[in-house]
């Protein structure tokens, strides 16, 4: 069977690599191989002139007296500095004042990002200097325009600088995610720029436990359905979408209406994304994706949830995850905690219960669905010894010794690696 054998797992900003113990047999789950866009900056102006759809941006924008662009917050890797300087040089050209121009972070209920992380987010120095880079404050009632609700009764509040602008630009990411099926598009809107009534009403126990609300899902799912509904009452959203490999290459990107554009951009993403195997396995390594989604044990739970598919029930799931910024919001600490004292099965009575879930308890809420499908172990660097009781999972020194142990006790030596974490969901069909 050999000695052994190296991976290298996703894991703050310098990866992590695992020595294998030897007589493993051993299946690396990657993505399908992605081509990357040989001239990035081309592939995107290129997109800007002929998109999905609708009419060229240049075109989209003359006549407009104002501009908003929002652009994801410091938790997802999106390569702004490619994307935004041709968007913001497009819409001036087209004759949009410098001044009415507004780059909105879409936070959610996230902290915003300021200093040199609002810096690096952005990615351009000349665009951070040219026009002005705004974040989104959920809590902040007077802020959200009121469309009215949704169909299932959502309250559709939305950061009114987006909704009264004339022209309207998501920018996004689209890579799998545990409750939306894939982020991006809608997504960027709504939680990205909701206000924090719309936010909670999107995370609440009907919406999660449904079994749409899943990676890889957009048919049937409630949460897309709601985003949708969103953006189609906001209306005359376009988006610049990017897909990336394992490298943060960008393989694809296109432009046109938010939701033709998003799907198109979803289709992509699946045949490289979404990897089938002929079987489960009882032992499953993989990670929370490296910063920056890493960087707290809040964002690290979507790792621990995209590999069920393919643990065998009562496994071991063994996540590399470094948050470097702790465990995450006081919110999603209290969560953790109510887990901790009330045990899996209660903590869901008890939120089922409640009218109304509170912030960030619903990654606690997805973090159950882990610990009811097997044994979850934790490798981290970045946790207090009291943080990692909260974690609610077993804390770890080594990737390697997790792995060890997890063969012995289930006396079976097929695991499944997956480096990339979350970016990555195989299946079992």
């Amino acid at each position: 069977m050999g000695g052994g054998v190296n991976v290298d797992l996703l894991y703050g900003r310098k990866g992590l690599s695992v020595r294998l113990p030897g007589g493993l047999r051993t299946t690396v789950v990657s993505k399908r191989p992605m081509e990357p866009v040989p001239d990035p900056d081309r592939a995107v102006r290129e997109a800007l002139e002929s998109p999905s759809g609708c009419t060229p941006l240049r075109e989209m924008a003359c006549g407009r007296k104002s501009a908003c662009i929002l652009i994801c917050d410091v938790t997802r890797p999106v390569p702004n500095g490619t994307l935004l300087p041709p968007l913001v040089e497009t819409i001036r050209r087209a004759g949009v004042p410098r001044e009415n121009i507004l780059i909105l972070v879409a936070t959610g209920l996230h902290r915003p990002n300021e200093g040199e992380e609002l810096r690096a987010v952005v990615g351009s120095d000349e665009v951070l200097r040219s026009v002005r880079v705004e974040n989104h404050f959920a809590r902040d009632d007077g802020a959200h325009a009121d469309l009215g609700r949704t169909s299932s009764g959502i309250p559709i509040r939305i950061d009114r600088r987006f909704v009264e602008a004339d022209l309207k630009i998501v920018t996004g990411l689209v890579e799998p995610h545990f409750m939306a099926g894939y982020s991006g598009g809608r997504k960027v809107v709504a939680p990205g720029i909701a206000h924090v009534d719309t936010i909670l009403a999107f995370h609440g126990p009907k919406v999660l436990e449904h079994p749409g609300s899943a990676n890889c899902v957009i048919e049937g799912n409630p949460l897309h359905e709601a985003q949708i509904e969103i953006v189609r009452a906001i209306g005359g959203i376009a988006a610049l979408n990017v897909a990336i490999d394992e490298d943060r290459r960008i393989g694809f990107v296109n432009f046109g209406g938010i939701e033709a554009s998003h799907l198109e951009a979803v289709e992509f993403m699946r045949k490289s994304a979404e990897v089938p195997l002929p079987r489960r396995f009882r032992t499953v390594v993989t990670s929370g994706a490296g910063y920056p989604l890493d960087a707290t044990y809040y964002q690290t739970v979507k790792g621990m949830v995209g590999a069920l598919d393919i643990l065998e029930p009562g496994g071991t799931v063994v996540i590399a995850s470094e948050c470097s910024e702790g465990m995450g919001s006081g919110e999603f600490v209290a969560a953790q905690r109510l887990l901790r004292e009330s045990g899996p099965e209660r903590f869901l009575e008890i939120i089922s219960k409640r009218g109304r879930p509170k912030i960030d308890e619903w990654q606690t809420e997805m973090l159950v669905k882990a610990l009811r499908a097997g044994t979850v172990k934790l490798y981290t660097t970045g946790l207090s010894e009291a943080e990692r009781r909260d974690a609610c999972v077993e804390s770890v020194v080594s990737v390697e010794d997790a792995v060890a142990a997890s063969v012995r006790a289930h006396g079976d030596p097929r695991i499944a690696v997956i480096p990339e974490g979350p970016y990555v969901i195989p299946s079992c069909r």
